[in-house]
């Protein structure tokens, strides 16, 4: 970092503000977060401005900010030693992951930190006992004012408001009542044009591919380019064109017959936001003017339920299913026949990504090949986990047993992880069509059994590491042995892939244009091979 002795501190002035955590607006406005945090260095020749990050709109309840991101990005590049905000709340309301950054990240890569309200300057003194306090206490108001809002929210879509940041495509806020929609006329003959080629008989992929030839720019697109700061979660960043889910959301849209839906998730104040029941989203009827007429609108739903794909049972189970990716667009492959294919490729043509084809039979081939030359590499592995066992029977019984039994956890929490990611990975190829319902339903239930095995082992070994610290006993567990490599060893002579060796053994797989495939194994996400 290239700070000179006098200025020994790169600072970064971090600057957040949100109504919804209940930041009173004169007080933490952004102007006088500036101004306070520029009084605080004017006078002081050690600190240098790096930067200023302001995320302006974003609750503190959780940490998925763009602009800390940046910092973080920064604090990461060596940018930054000194991080400054008006006051801890500014910094995050979430006690957990706000204890994490100022207890152990920051002084893992000596950051300085301070909040200048609140008398705390990690480089004076140590962080003292009221500090969690503190925490506790910013994210207990921001769940109390969170609660009031969500209420108060509720009651308004009841009553048929709008209450959200972006409408649907085909309509916007009215500029004299924001909670009021009105039609968008552009994307409104759009939407129209839709339901009338589908129900000409048009299918979903077809009127994606002919609103893309016509160069008409899909509805995220659309609204970035009317100055919207608009973001799909339900799309890769690569995507910028009509698709087959953009379509299928589209005619199952029921806002377009002027109902207000709404409701549709519940925010939680860690993780994402959860999806609700069909049943308990907030409906109310003819609160806008409608797009689509009623009996368009009916006529499309019962196409829509008689164009459903029956599975064909008949066929062979896709073994690949949500390991597979292009390793272009990120696209999961699609199965057609004996062969594979980009899914961007099949929905949308080539000019929006090439085909990827790879055969079966080759995919398979190759799989088996490189896992035979993974073991080969390995040399001597019973012989590597006995030297392991007698170095570890050289410690401390104590020590070992702790140490074992932290490394079993973060290996059961790492295979849950998984586990629950792969779970989400075969919803999105069922949603997208790419295996049967009934695969689906099978995999599911797979990975549920699987995932409540793991949390059942997961209490298991704290229960008895809790007994075990209680007795003072140190035994050596019997899980020491890495069972990776144990798998590996178990089916050093597999001659056919199935479903319970890729899960086992491959954590993800890509498939370039040149006919490159880069398998990334489970036993480390940077083992990968080409």
């Amino acid at each position: 970092m290239d700070v000179t002795a006098q200025a020994r501190f790169s600072v970064a002035e971090y600057i957040r503000l949100s109504r919804e955590d209940g930041d009173k607006a004169e007080s933490d406005s952004i102007g006088n977060q500036r101004k306070l945090i520029a009084d605080y260095l004017r006078d002081k020749e050690e600190f240098i401005r790096h930067d200023t990050y302001v995320d302006d709109g974003y609750t503190g309840t959780n940490f998925d900010r763009p602009e800390f991101r940046r910092m973080i990005a920064d604090i990461e590049a060596n940018k930054i030693n000194c991080v400054i905000v008006k006051d801890l709340s500014r910094f995050g309301r979430d006690y957990i992951d706000t204890g994490r950054y100022l207890e152990r990240y920051f002084p893992e890569r000596d950051i300085r930190f301070i909040a200048i309200t609140d008398g705390i300057d990690s480089d004076r003194q140590t962080y003292d006992m009221l500090l969690p306090i503190k925490n506790i206490f910013n994210e207990q108001y921001a769940r109390d004012i969170s609660r009031k809002i969500h209420a108060s929210v509720g009651t308004k879509q009841k009553s048929g408001d709008f209450i959200g940041a972006f409408p649907s495509y085909g309509y916007q806020k009215s500029l004299l009542d924001k909670n009021k929609l009105i039609i968008d006329e552009y994307a409104a003959s759009v939407v129209r044009r839709v339901f009338d080629l589908y129900i000409a008989g048009c299918g979903k992929l077809r009127i994606a591919a002919i609103l893309n030839e016509q160069g008409i720019i899909c509805p995220s697109e659309y609204k970035k380019s009317n100055g919207d700061n608009y973001r799909n979660s339900h799309k890769l960043d690569s995507t910028t064109y009509w698709t087959y889910s953009t379509i299928n959301r589209l005619l199952q849209n029921e806002m377009y017959i002027g109902n207000m839906v709404q409701g549709k998730k519940v925010q939680q104040m860690r993780g994402k936001p959860k999806v609700k029941d069909r049943n308990d989203w907030i409906i109310v009827q003819n609160t806008h003017e409608a797009i689509i007429e009623t009996t368009t609108w009916e006529k499309a739903q019962d196409l829509l339920k008689r164009r459903a794909r029956t599975p064909k049972l008949e066929n062979k189970v896709n073994i690949f299913a949500g390991f597979l990716k292009c390793g272009d667009c990120g696209r999961s492959l699609i199965k057609k026949a004996a062969n594979y294919y980009c899914g961007t490729y099949v929905r949308s043509g080539r000019q929006y990504c090439s085909s990827h084809a790879i055969p079966e039979s080759i995919l398979e081939k190759t799989i088996i090949n490189d896992l035979h030359t993974l073991f080969l590499s390995i040399d001597n592995v019973s012989e590597l986990i006995e030297q392991n066992e007698r170095k570890a029977l050289s410690m401390s019984k104590e020590a070992e047993s702790s140490k074992a039994f932290r490394h079993e956890l973060n290996r059961l929490n790492t295979e849950l992880g998984r586990t629950r990611k792969f779970k989400k990975a075969i919803y999105e190829d069922f949603c997208e069509e790419q295996i049967s319902k009934e695969e689906y339903l099978a995999y599911r239930k797979d990975y549920l059994e699987k995932e409540a095995l793991l949390i059942s082992r997961l209490e298991h070994i704290q229960k008895s590491q809790n007994m075990k610290e209680q007795q003072n006993i140190g035994n050596i567990p019997d899980q020491k042995k890495n069972l990776w490599i144990d798998y590996l060893i178990e089916h050093k002579a597999v001659k056919k892939l199935d479903r319970d060796i890729i899960i086992e053994m491959i954590h993800r797989i890509a498939v370039f244009e040149n006919g490159t495939i880069r398998i990334t194994y489970r036993c480390s996400d940077t083992l990968t091979r080409f």
